[in-house]
């Protein structure tokens, strides 16, 4: 009987959270080119955290298939770059003297359904976010990542519930090498 060491690992592109954040940075490249100077350190750190929260994704989907805490730790890392990338468009409404959509206004419920579209709209996002001005870029990345964040929370949820319930790598290469002697 054999046992398999290395699990199989879910392919990072199906996954709408990965989606999601494929859009969530190319909107930020969109804004940081459009609306900021490109001397400002904040452009660079913008770009970094939505790359980040896209990398991280792919990189723990793929190390779960050897360490499920390593899968949960990089799952966490991306979560952890979007909350930055969140608070950096936060800060740019803050500073321009916009403000952030209600969560029930029109316009958030609208872009929370052209999000739930992913990737289907990818499309009419970025023309969207080519055409409109900075508060409003601002306001859609932020019902984005926080789609984005909510969906890798429920990964982390079912990573933690693996974890728990099935064999780590040390306990599955201990099984392997009982039933090879």
């Amino acid at each position: 009987m054999k046992t398999n060491i290395i699990l199989n690992h879910d392919g990072y592109k199906k996954l709408l959270s990965y989606q999601k954040s494929l859009i969530v940075y190319q909107i930020t490249v969109i804004f940081c080119n459009r609306f900021l100077n490109y001397r400002d350190r904040t452009v660079d750190q913008m770009i970094q955290a939505a790359r980040s929260g896209k990398q991280n994704i792919i990189e723990g989907c793929m190390a779960t298939g050897i360490s499920r805490e390593t899968g949960i730790q990089r799952i966490g890392a991306a979560r952890s770059s979007l909350e930055e990338l969140l608070e950096d468009f936060h800060d740019y409404l803050r500073t321009h003297r916009s403000w952030v959509w209600a969560n029930d206004s029109p316009e958030a419920v609208h872009m929370r359904k052209i999000g739930r579209g992913l990737p289907k709209s990818e499309t009419a996002i970025l023309e969207l976010v080519r055409t409109r001005k900075a508060p409003v870029i601002c306001n859609m990345s932020i019902c984005l990542i926080h789609q984005t964040n909510y969906l890798l929370d429920q990964q982390l949820r079912h990573l933690e519930g693996k974890s728990l319930s099935q064999r780590g790598l040390r306990e599955r290469r201990y099984h392997a090498r009982r039933l090879t002697r």
